[in-house]
């Protein structure tokens, strides 16, 4: 019997992995695929943003028009931290004389090294890999021989590239035209009946923006949910904050929304929308979290002493991939690199723009930018 195991976050589990399963059964003669969504891998700071039996349900899903595959919840009932060598351990137990694979992408294979026990996982399954978008895997064949004294096997299917954090950006922005190109029919039904990645508490935020407005939304959360795991913060308050974050631009100050808003004294007009939009978020849609209501209220100006939070949202909302201005590259290449550099930079940039304009410098920017000049040096 050749069995292949398919382990992964799904979440959610998308096209692309559908299309990997069949591609795999055509290429390794299988006669089974397990799809095995983690508990908690051990790479994510804050786990999947769905919980382990949700995903599972969504792999079930997936698995109804593939009749050699099946969704395992080997990992989600041992709970913990998911580590591959004890799932390979427990399917080699389980199919002792059966012939194992185990399922990669390009990005999880440069891993590889980095893994748990990785030899032991080489002692039950053969790696079997897939590149997708601009991933290769051919050029890695000389360092693993180099490590494992073995090879990985290398599917000449090669998938297309589909974010999952784009998937979940989507499903809350309500885009369901894009969730459906990633998704399976079956896998957007559940997700829909369900109201999985949905932000029921705050989606009326959307309603106050104009559709140009909440795409530029949702490209600030694209760009924000892709940095946030890195800089330790959770994707749910990114992408809260960039839902809410103009939630007050086109809200009149009559407006019942703001009843008992006072503005703040001397901010300029374009800049007014970030401290109503905090007061809505807070008043209207009942946010409590301090930080997501701060990087609400600063996302336009910047401020002394910005949180992560806050610096990943002025930033996002600066340069998100909508936007277009002389400068922006090299701005959105230090965002990848080193978000406190970009925000110095940004900063700079932003008020070298105000001045050639002659337009007047509100002063929690010039604030923002002098703190971050007297403690950190980036010339």
């Amino acid at each position: 019997m050749r069995i292949a195991l398919f382990g992964g976050s799904f979440d959610p589990v998308h096209r692309e992995h559908v299309r990997l399963a069949e591609a795999a059964k055509r290429e390794l003669a299988l006669d089974k695929i397990f799809f095995i969504p983690s508990y908690r891998a051990p790479h994510k700071l804050f786990g999947a943003v769905a919980d382990g039996e949700e995903r599972l349900v969504l792999c079930r899903a997936a698995c109804k028009n593939l009749p050699f595959a099946e969704a395992d919840d080997t990992e989600i009932k041992a709970e913990g931290t998911s580590y591959t060598y004890l799932t390979c351990r427990a399917f080699k137990e389980k199919f002792p004389e059966a012939t194992l694979f185990f399922l990669v992408g390009a990005d999880m294979l440069e891993n590889f090294f980095s893994w748990k026990e990785p030899d032991d996982i080489l002692k039950n399954v053969t790696l079997v890999a897939c590149s997708r978008g601009e991933d290769y895997v051919h050029n890695i064949h000389d360092r693993f021989r180099a490590r494992f004294s073995a090879d990985f096997m290398e599917l000449s299917f090669r998938g297309e590239e589909i974010s999952s954090t784009d998937i979940r950006v989507a499903l809350a922005f309500r885009n369901t035209e894009e969730a459906q190109r990633a998704l399976t029919p079956e896998v957007f039904r559940v997700i829909e009946a369900r109201k999985m990645y949905h932000f029921e508490k705050i989606e009326g935020a959307l309603d106050l923006l104009t559709e140009q407005r909440k795409s530029h939304s949702e490209r600030v959360a694209r760009m924000a949910c892709k940095r946030a795991r890195e800089l330790s913060i959770s994707e749910e308050r990114a992408l809260c904050a960039s839902m809410l974050h103009d939630c007050g631009k086109y809200v009149p100050l009559n407006s019942p929304l703001l009843r008992g808003f006072t503005p703040p004294d001397d901010v300029p007009g374009p800049v007014l929308h970030q401290f109503t939009g905090a007061y809505i978020a807070e008043h209207v849609f009942g946010v409590t979290d301090q930080e997501v209501l701060n990087a609400v209220r600063y996302h336009t100006s910047g401020r002394e002493n910005m949180s992560p939070l806050e610096k990943l949202i002025f930033l996002s909302d600066m340069l998100e991939e909508g936007r277009s201005f002389e400068g922006i590259e090299p701005l959105r290449e230090a965002f990848r690199q080193d978000i406190d550099r970009c925000l110095y930079l940004s900063l700079k940039h932003q008020l070298s723009y105000l001045k050639r304009q002659k337009t007047p410098v509100y002063s929690l920017t010039q604030r923002a930018f002098d703190w971050l000049k007297t403690r950190i040096n980036f010339e």
